[in-house]
This record gives C-alpha cells, sequence and structure tokens, in this order.
C-alpha cells in the first residue's frame, strides 16, 4: 500500500505549517529505513542530528523528544517504510531569534536500491559544510542529472586536491582484496557507513582510510557506494577507470550490515 504522511513535532502537519518551509533552505536532515518497526543504527542518526542542530542553530532538541516523535510517525504506518527527520528553525532562515528547533518526520513507501553495477561519472566539487546532511543540496541533483544525460548512472566528487570523497546521495567504499578502503577526503560521514565500519570490527574484516584518487582505482580490486538505501551496491566505473566485481566484498559489506539490530525508538 502506498502512502505518506508529514507530522511536525509529533502531530500531523497542516498546510499552515508546511508552507513557510517551501520556500526554506537552512535545515539538516537524517534519512532512515525502517523495517519490522526498528530502526538500524538509531544512535547514529540521534548523534548526527544533535550535532548539525549544534553547528546550525546553537542548541538541539532532547533525544527523548526526538525519538518520540519518531516513534508517532512510525506506529501511524506499516511496518517497514522510509522516514526521513527534518530540524529547521521555526523562526525562519534570516532571523537571529533564539527559537527552539522543530522537527518535521517524513514516512513514505520504504525505498528500493538499484542493483547495480552502476557507472560513475568523475566531477570536481566539494560540498559546503560537508559534515552536516543539510537541505538545499542543489548541486548533488545537478551533477545526477548531468551524469545521466552523459550515459553514466551517477556521479563521484573529486576535492580540489584530486581526491575522490563521496558520490551525490552516497557513501563510497574500496576493496583491495583483503581489506575495505575507505576514502580519506572532507566528506559526510553516512549512517550506514558508520554501522558498517562498527560491525566490520566486530567481524574482524580489516579496514582502512587512506587517500584516493582517480590514478589509484587501477590499484583496488572493487567499489560500492552505499546509503539508507543498501550497504553496498558494486560500482564498474568511475570516470575512465573500470574497476573488476567484487561479489565476495559486497556480501562482506551486507553481512556486516545484517549484523546490526533492529533497534525500536
Amino acid at each position: 500500500m502506498s502512502f505518506f504522511a508529514v507530522h511536525r513535532d509529533g502531530h500531523v502537519a497542516s498546510a499552515e505549517e508546511l508552507a513557510p518551509l517551501a520556500f526554506a533552505g537552512y535545515a539538516h536532515f537524517t534519512a532512515m529505513q525502517v523495517r519490522e518497526g526498528g530502526i538500524r543504527g538509531l544512535d547514529l542518526h540521534l548523534e548526527r542530528l544533535r550535532f548539525a542542530s549544534m553547528e546550525l542553530y546553537g542548541r538541539a532538541l532532547p533525544d527523548d523528544r526526538v525519538l518520540a516523535h519518531l516513534r508517532t510517525a512510525i506506529q501511524a504506518g506499516p511496518a517497514d517504510l522510509s522516514l526521513t527527520a527534518t530540524v529547521y528553525s521555526p523562526a525562519g532562515e534570516f532571523t537571529d531569534a533564539d527559537a527552539e528547533p522543530a522537527l518535521l518526520v517524513r514516512t513514505g513507501p520504504p525505498a528500493t536500491a538499484p542493483r547495480g553495477p552502476l557507472a560513475l561519472t568523475a566531477v570536481e566539487y566539494e560540498r559546503v559544510l560537508p559534515a552536516i546532511k543539510h537541505v538545499g543540496e542543489v548541486a548533488k541533483t545537478y551533477f545526477l542529472r548531468q551524469a545521466v544525460a552523459q550515459g553514466f548512472d551517477d556521479a563521484a566528487f573529486v576535492d580540489r586536491r584530486g581526491r575522490l570523497s563521496e558520490a551525490t546521495i552516497w557513501n563510497l567504499a574500496f576493496w583491495d582484496g583483503t581489506s575495505v578502503v575507505w576514502p580519506d577526503a572532507e566528506k559526510l560521514g553516512g549512517i550506514t557507513m558508520g554501522i558498517v565500519r562498527r560491525r566490520l570490527e566486530h567481524l574482524g574484516v580489516p579496514q582502512r582510510v587512506q587517500e584516493i584518487t582517480l590514478a589509484d582505482l587501477p590499484t583496488l580490486t572493487g567499489a560500492v557506494v552505499m546509503n539508507s538505501w543498501s550497504p553496498g551496491i558494486p560500482v564498474h566505473r568511475i570516470g575512465s577507470f573500470s574497476l573488476p566485481e567484487a561479489p565476495a566484498f559486497v556480501e562482506t559489506l551486507h553481512r556486516a550490515y545484517r549484523s546490526e539490530p533492529l533497534t525500536a525508538p
């Protein structure tokens, strides 16, 4: 069954409450997949919202209130759904008013990730405030559309130092045959990436962080993108560089992700 619901601070949002947000761009959010009423990495989502709120507004909503609002939205829908929690200031963008942030929770059908393997074009781009998952990211959609128009599936970002950092709505991860390799560059620390990293450590799978340029790709034996939709979608090309299939690598990432327990808010 298809559905779509929006709650503001724990109640169904009215058109009057939503109207100002249609023209706002100073907010941050976290996105997750709810399964059987539970969320993987719930602690990481709460940490993300706290950090970004302190950076943008100088104050954050208490965790127990965030959890209560998430719970209300989840209980209003089926057991499996997509959920986006957005924090914004009711005082507006261009004001110094010391208003407490508000929380907007949107639910919808559970996401289905593309199967891959994907081909990514390489674009020189660095996001503003990369450590914050904020709204107003027109460049991500722009570069995605440009990539598709050029025959690719999506785009990967290269910073001014030539380092691969992330993709439009994805984190990147690579495989060297024995270890998972995470790009060393300014980027968003994805929740799925955080889950996978801590579960890989628990499983004893080697991993490291290193700078990766396009010229380094021939030395690697696999690549994936990941976000809340999937812990690993194979990537077979970045720019003009081909990457081999690495099914064992992809399965390792999925196994690590599945080992993270679901937590009800």
